[in-house]
C-alpha cells in the first residue's frame, strides 16, 4: 500500500507539474485585446460591417462559387472559434481578383482574393492570412481607426453628440461608410498589423495548425511586394521576426499539427480551372470610352483541345477552361462579369445533363433534349426557341440542333445554338453563343468546332 501511495503521489505530482508548465507556456503568449478609443459598440461593428459589405459586393468582382465560399466559411469559422473577445457572426467570401490580398470589415465580414488561394502552398498558409484578418475584427481595429479619425476631424464633439446615444451615427456621418480599399476602416496602424500577426499565430496554434506557415507565406509576399491594398503592413522581414518570437512563446507545437487538407487541394484546383481572374481595377469588356469592346475576330488557325471525354479544335486566339465534365471556349473579353456571376457572351460551352428516367426505360435523344430545354428555360426566363433544325451528326453520332434567342449579358439579345448528343455518361450538350447581330459572323467558326469533335469510347 505504501508503494502504491508513493506511486500515486509521483503521478499526481508529475501531472501537476505538467499542467503548471502548460499553463505557464500559455501565459507567456502576448496578451491581446481591443484597445484605444472606440465609440462603437460590438453590435454597431456588425451593423456597420454589414452595410459596407453590401457596398463592397456591388463594387468588387465576386467569384460567386458556392463550393469556394462554403469552404472558406468552414475554415474561417474554425479559426474564428479560437479568436478572443466578441463572438461575431463571421462570414467569408472569395473575390475574383488575381492579386494576393484579403481584407476584413468590422463585425466579421471577410473577403479573400482568389489570387491568395492560388498562391498558397497549403491550407495552413491560407489559414494564416485568414487568421490575420480575423485578428483585425476581434481586436476591433476598423472602428478604432474610424473613432480616431472622427475625433481628429471634430475634437470638440467628444463633449457633445459622441457622448449621446447616437454616437456611431455621428461618426459615420463624419467619416462616411462608402467602401474603398483605402477606407478608414482598412487603414490600420503598424501596431494594428503587428497585433493581428501575433493573433494569427495564436489562432492557428489553438486551432491545431502549424503557425510557422504564416512565415512561409510571408516569404512569398517578400517576392511579390506584399498585400497590395495594405500599404501600412510592416515589411515582411520585421513581421517574420515578430511572428517567430510569438511562436516561441506559445509552447511546443503539436506533433500532428495540420498543414494541408484535401478540401483545400480540391478548391485550389477548381479555382485554377476557372477563367483567369482580372487584376484589381481591370475590366475585360470595357474600352477607354466606357463602351463594350468586341473580342478580336476568331482566328482561322485552330489548335487541339482534349476535354477528357472528347477532343476537338478551336481558334488559337481562344482559351479553353475545364471544370470536371464541363468546359468553356472563349476569346479574351468573351466572358463578362455581371452582378450575379461570370457569363459567356462570345464562345462555346459544353456540359453533361442527366435526364430523368421512368422505371427502367432509357429516354431517347428527343426526350432527353426536351428535358434539358425545360431546365434551361426555367433558369433563363427570356430564353425563346427560334428554330428547330432537327437531327444532325456530331462525331459520328446522331445529334439534335436548335436555335434560341436569350438576353445577352452585354445587353440586348443573343443567339444560343444548342447541340445535344446522347452518350452513356448522359446528355452531352453544346451551346454556341454570340450577340444576335454578330451571330452570323461566328457561325462558320462554330461549325468548324462542331465538325472537329471526336468522342472517346468508354
Amino acid at each position: 500500500m505504501r508503494d502504491f501511495l508513493k506511486s500515486t503521489c509521483r503521478i499526481a505530482l508529475a501531472l501537476m507539474i505538467s499542467l503548471t508548465l502548460a499553463s505557464s507556456a500559455f501565459a507567456q503568449r502576448t496578451p491581446l485585446k481591443p484597445g484605444g478609443m472606440n465609440f462603437f459598440s460590438p453590435q454597431q461593428d456588425v451593423e456597420l460591417g454589414q452595410k459596407v459589405a453590401q457596398d463592397a459586393e456591388r463594387q468588387l468582382a465576386m467569384l460567386n462559387r458556392t463550393q469556394v465560399d462554403d469552404y472558406l466559411n468552414r475554415l474561417g469559422r474554425r479559426l474564428a472559434a479560437n479568436a478572443p473577445g466578441e463572438k461575431y457572426p463571421y462570414q467569408f467570401k472569395c473575390v475574383n481578383d488575381s492579386t494576393i490580398n484579403a481584407f476584413a470589415l468590422p463585425g466579421g465580414f471577410l473577403y479573400i482574393n482568389r489570387g491568395t488561394i492560388e498562391a498558397a502552398s497549403n491550407e495552413a498558409e491560407l489559414a494564416g492570412v485568414m487568421g490575420h484578418e480575423i485578428g483585425h475584427v476581434a481586436l476591433r481595429h476598423g472602428t478604432n481607426q474610424a473613432s480616431k479619425q472622427y475625433l481628429a476631424q471634430a475634437p470638440l464633439a467628444i463633449l457633445g453628440s459622441v457622448l449621446g446615444g447616437n454616437s456611431a451615427g455621428a461618426i459615420l456621418a463624419q467619416v462616411g461608410t462608402g467602401f474603398a480599399l483605402n477606407s478608414v476602416l482598412l487603414k490600420y496602424s503598424r501596431d494594428d498589423e503587428r497585433q493581428s500577426d501575433l493573433m494569427a499565430s495564436q489562432i492557428l496554434y489553438d486551432s491545431g495548425y502549424d503557425p510557422r506557415y504564416i512565415v512561409s507565406f510571408l516569404d512569398k509576399l517578400g517576392d511579390r511586394g506584399g498585400w497590395e491594398a495594405m500599404s501600412s503592413h510592416p515589411n515582411p522581414d520585421n513581421r517574420k521576426q515578430n511572428i517567430n518570437a510569438e511562436i516561441g512563446r506559445l509552447g511546443p507545437l503539436p506533433s500532428r499539427a495540420i498543414n494541408d487538407s484535401n478540401d483545400f487541394r480540391n478548391i485550389q484546383r477548381l479555382i485554377k480551372s476557372l477563367p483567369a481572374a482580372p487584376a484589381a481595377g481591370s475590366t475585360q469588356t470595357s474600352s477607354d470610352t466606357g463602351q463594350i469592346s468586341r473580342p478580336a475576330r476568331p482566328s482561322d488557325r485552330f489548335q487541339g483541345f482534349d476535354a477528357g471525354n472528347m477532343k476537338l479544335s478551336h481558334p488559337d486566339n481562344w482559351d479553353a477552361y475545364r471544370e470536371q465534365q464541363a468546359f468553356t471556349l472563349a476569346p479574351e473579353g468573351g466572358i463578362v462579369s455581371t452582378a450575379d456571376m461570370d457569363a459567356l457572351a462570345y464562345g462555346a460551352m459544353m456540359a453533361v445533363f442527366t435526364p430523368r428516367v421512368s422505371g427502367r426505360v432509357r429516354v431517347n435523344l428527343e426526350e432527353a433534349t426536351n428535358q434539358l430545354v425545360q431546365a434551361l428555360q426555367s433558369s433563363n426566363r427570356n430564353m425563346r426557341i427560334s428554330r428547330n433544325n432537327g437531327q444532325i451528326w456530331v462525331g459520328g453520332q446522331a445529334a439534335q440542333s436548335m436555335l434560341f434567342t436569350n438576353d445577352s449579358p452585354l445587353g440586348g439579345r443573343e443567339v444560343d445554338w444548342l447541340i445535344t448528343v446522347l452518350r452513356p455518361e448522359g446528355l452531352f450538350y453544346f451551346v454556341f453563343v454570340a450577340p444576335e447581330q454578330e451571330f452570323a459572323g461566328y457561325q462558320r467558326t462554330f461549325g468548324k468546332i462542331l465538325d472537329s469533335i471526336a468522342f472517346y469510347d468508354r
